[in-house]
């Protein structure tokens, strides 16, 4: 059994700041609500991907000042590299989900630095070997997904040597199992 990643440590006494508040107003707006992820948490959550397509570069720059955001869900957006930027200075970001977005390996180096990813989806984005060499960095990463995406099983072998603590999934994992055998019913 492959050793786990160590959690990261979220700040005990963390205190959003007065810019947060205009990034959350700017997020409702365009119909994103930033969550609590728990009562009397100043942590937060935001899914833009039931927006899908309405989403672009630009409805998620508010992000840039959320700095308690932990929980991030891009999928199916219409998110790019240039949108990433939005990203780079959250360091509490655990979760990001990039699933079917038009991310490339320039994306990846947009958030390299952020080293409290624990769970990262890139299923069904451009981005290839090259590309995740930028996340080697991420020393807490336990999950990252990269099916239907470029990277090769042996770019995959090397990202999963440098981080040891880390589920490298590229769907070739997948193991048909056969239906079970049925029993002869027995006859009356």
């Amino acid at each position: 059994r492959r050793p786990m990643a160590p959690l990261p440590e979220l700040p005990k006494d963390f205190k959003p700041s007065a810019a947060e508040a205009a990034a959350l107003a700017a997020l409702a707006k365009a119909g994103v609500e930033a969550r609590p992820v728990a009562q009397n948490s100043p942590w937060r959550e935001a899914n833009f991907r039931l927006k899908g397509a309405e989403v672009t570069d630009k409805t998620v720059e508010p992000l840039k000042d959320l700095a308690s955001l932990i929980e991030l869900r891009l999928g199916t957006t219409k998110l790019t590299d240039a949108g990433l930027a939005a990203l780079e200075k959250l360091a509490n970001l655990q979760v990001l989900r990039l699933e079917g977005t038009a991310i490339t390996d320039a994306g990846l180096a947009r958030i390299k630095n952020l080293q409290n990813l624990v769970y990262l989806n890139l299923y069904g984005t451009q981005v290839t070997d090259a590309g995740i060499e930028h996340l080697k960095g991420m020393k807490h990463l336990r999950s990252l997904y990269l099916w239907q995406t470029k990277v090769t099983p042996e770019g995959a072998k090397k990202l999963q040597e440098a981080l040891p603590g880390c589920e490298v999934n590229t769907g070739a994992e997948l193991t048909i199992v056969p239906p079970a055998e049925k029993k002869d019913e027995k006859k009356k």
